[in-house]
């Protein structure tokens, strides 16, 4: 029997089941039936999550921890789970998981079976640690979104295989990311994916060069040289860019003016920001916003 102390109800969370009918069809088409998934979702900031299964579960069982502190207990063995960390559970095992009370994880999960994800699980435990840290990259979580995504809008064939063959590249991604990680250059990836989500997340304000250099602890040259390289963008191009993608939305969706919109997104002088909107997108703010 399981034991659950919350599974609905976390703000923001998403989680598809797949009904038995599905899961059918999957176990019958001879391109997925070595691997497909039967659950998925996203329990954000989860609070007095925990969840027990005296019997273990029919299938394989990802994780991955993106913010806050949890745990997973199995067979005597207690192991605490942090940000950018992963695990996966093996199926029939009887294990125990929960979020810390107070600082409550934030979790992508997935349920998966078939003869493939039994070998992959296999190579998951060459890793040595049931726990595994991986550097944070943002594609991962646009991969999950993808998958998830697909799968609430359509159940007909061709899709379904889209998404179970991504589910199997999105669980790669972490089982062989140590492989991955031999090819790039020594901590760069992380760094730049850890610029852009610092960017993204400061898109309203005027961050300088110094902001930057203070939040990473590397020169400007250094990191103006490899976001560069892993980007092709230059720093406060990409940075502009994607603050003239922002003010698109506004300009679609909001009532604001342009001259609102320019101080929003940081841009002191409105007519600069018009000049950078039209090197971007080809026009005017003002001729945007007719034409939207």
């Amino acid at each position: 029997m399981d034991n659950l102390s919350q599974r609905d109800g976390f703000m923001g969370q998403k989680m598809i089941v797949l009904p038995d009918s599905l899961k059918k069809r999957f176990r019958e088409n001879p391109i997925i039936q070595n691997f497909h998934l039967t659950d998925i979702g996203y329990f954000p900031r989860a609070m007095r999550h925990k969840r027990t299964r005296e019997h273990g579960s029919d299938e394989y069982i990802f994780m991955y921890c993106v913010e806050g502190e949890g745990w997973y207990q199995s067979e005597g063995e207690r192991h605490h789970i942090g940000p950018n960390q992963f695990l996966i559970i093996p199926k029939n095992t009887p294990h125990t998981y929960g979020s810390a009370l107070d600082n409550p994880w934030s979790l992508y999960w997935i349920h998966f079976k078939g003869t493939l994800a039994g070998n992959l699980y296999k190579r998951y435990t060459d890793l040595e640690h049931t726990v595994v840290s991986i550097p944070y990259q943002s594609r991962r979580v646009e991969q999950f979104k993808n998958i998830y995504s697909t799968l609430t809008q359509s159940y007909l064939t061709p899709p379904l295989e889209y998404v179970n063959l991504s589910t199997l590249s999105f669980i790669s991604l972490f089982v062989y990311d140590h492989i991955a990680q031999k090819d790039a250059p020594e901590e760069i990836e992380d760094i730049v994916e850890s610029i852009i989500v610092f960017l993204e997340a400061n898109l309203e304000r005027p961050l300088k060069t110094d902001d930057i250099t203070k939040e990473f602890n590397y020169s400007a040259s250094y990191i103006f040289s490899i976001f560069k390289k892993r980007t092709g963008y230059s720093l406060i191009n990409y940075f502009n860019l994607k603050k003239i993608q922002k003010a698109c939305e506004y300009l679609q969706y909001s009532d604001l003016n342009i001259k609102e919109i320019s101080y929003k997104m940081g841009f002191q002088d409105p007519l600069y920001f018009s000049r950078s909107f039209k090197k971007h997108m080809g026009m005017s703010p003002k001729k945007y916003k007719l034409n939207v």
